[in-house]
């Protein structure tokens, strides 16, 4: 593995003055794993010497925290000890560094693992009141390319919001809309910061209306299905279009994500050699923007997905189509206000803060889509990235299901698996990808 060289690190601050004060979390915000999301982004060099200048990424990025104050702020406390944005517009913390790896060979190398990230991405502090909430690295490669990493607070942003920032930097970088100072700090879709639009419902109206297991301490797994620690094998695996249409015929009515999903629900069940009586679940997280009545603004930045999950037995889903687990998935993923304000309305009685964080057991897996969130809006002005994803994996058991750059119709998979586990479900799933053309 190649090395890198941090030269500079610093703090960037928004290009003009911003409101100060604090901004309320929602229970969901609350709910969310508290800690720091890394993701990457690779670029291809265009040959121009001001391909990802330091000093106009900066000013871009603190033009950017103009409209996205709260990213310049502190995770802070009320009060009550309840955690909140303070609004103080101290800055980001931007770092420059420089690799001697070259982009082909990254491409070929990389997978989402510690050593990946503590290469692209800055090291971040614990993840409590007081810390930054906006970790930014631009690494310059061999080859003239670039890598970008960022570290965005979960407490503060789910991948969509995440992405609604990294567009709008983006989008300033090119100097689009830039007719003036105050046209350059606009965001194209302004972000919402209300998040009491998330709040749960006064006492008397309170009905928490469905059971919400995948807010709840896991029940003791079985001997053979304790996760083994934080130890995991990661990899990414393309899917082409073809491949993908065809899945999805097998699995009448379901989304690409689910369809995708199914497949790797049933691979990793067999991949795994579980008995077939022991129960697997298949865990999601679900964007509730468009879904709540009425629908939460086009721009609301915070966390705004909610836990489903699909339970089965490891019999059910080996022994019968994809089509079957996709029906499975479809069951746990549609879900729409009544219960998202259920849920919200259930973490108002419980400590939000506090809740269960750990991995999941071996015989259960965490789906997480980030599809729509396209690759080109991530074009600071040089071109868009040739890769974007997680600069690593929690534990074992989680899977991205991305869409695949330069590649229209084909979706990327990030996965990860106990070590012991990983061979078989390669095979596995390459001798499905065969069978699918």
């Amino acid at each position: 593995m190649a090395t890198v060289e941090v030269l500079t690190s610093e703090v960037v601050v928004p290009a003009e003055e911003t409101p100060a004060g604090a901004v309320w979390l929602s229970n969901l915000d609350l709910a969310a794993r508290r800690g720091y999301t890394p993701t990457v982004y690779f670029y291809r060099t265009n040959g121009k010497p001001e391909f990802f200048e330091a000093d106009a990424v900066k000013d871009s990025l603190a033009r950017a925290l103009v409209a996205f104050y709260p990213l310049a702020g502190r995770l802070g406390l009320d009060p009550t000890g309840r955690v909140q944005i303070d609004c103080t517009g101290e800055g980001a913390v931007f770092v420059t560094a420089r690799s001697d790896y070259v982009l082909d060979d990254l491409l070929n190398e990389f997978v989402p693992c510690n050593e990946m990230r503590d290469l692209f991405v800055p090291p971040t502090p614990a993840p409590h009141p007081p810390c930054a909430l906006l970790f930014a690295q631009v690494t310059r490669l061999r080859c003239g390319g670039v890598v970008l990493g960022l570290a965005l607070h979960h407490s503060v942003v789910d991948a969509r919001s995440a992405a609604h920032f990294v567009e709008t930097w983006a989008s300033i970088a090119r100097g689009d809309d830039d007719g003036g100072d105050t046209a350059a700090h606009r965001a194209p879709v302004p972000p919402c910061f209300d998040h009491h639009l998330l709040s749960a419902r006064p006492t008397t109206a309170r009905a928490v209306a469905f059971d919400h297991p995948e807010y709840k301490p896991e029940p003791e797994p079985a001997a053979h299905a304790v996760a083994n620690g934080s130890t995991y094998a990661s990899t990414l695996i393309t899917l082409t279009k073809a491949q993908v249409s065809a899945l999805k015929s097998r699995c009448a009515g379901a989304s690409t994500f689910r369809a995708v999903t199914a497949l790797v629900w049933q691979c990793a069940c067999r991949a795994r050699s579980l008995p077939p009586d022991a129960e697997t679940r298949l865990y999601s997280m679900i964007d509730m923007r468009a879904r709540l009545a009425p629908p939460l603004p086009p721009g609301y930045f915070g966390n705004a997905v909610v836990r489903t999950s699909a339970l089965a037995t490891v019999g059910e889903v080996v022994a019968n189509s994809v089509g079957y687990a996709a029906r499975r998935a479809l069951a746990a993923t549609s879900q729409g206000d009544d219960y998202a304000r259920s849920l919200v309305d259930y973490l108002e009685g419980v400590d939000a803060m506090n809740l269960p964080r750990s991995g999941i057991s071996r015989a259960h897996l965490r789906a997480i889509s980030w599809m729509g969130m396209s690759l080109h809006d991530s074009d600071f002005g040089w071109g868009a990235p040739v890769f974007m994803g997680p600069a690593l994996m929690y534990y074992s058991g989680f899977v991205y299901v991305m869409q695949a750059p330069a590649k229209e119709g084909a979706v990327a998979l990030a996965l990860s698996l106990e070590p012991e586990s990983m061979p078989e479900f390669r095979k596995v799933f390459a001798d499905e990808m065969t069978r699918l053309g």
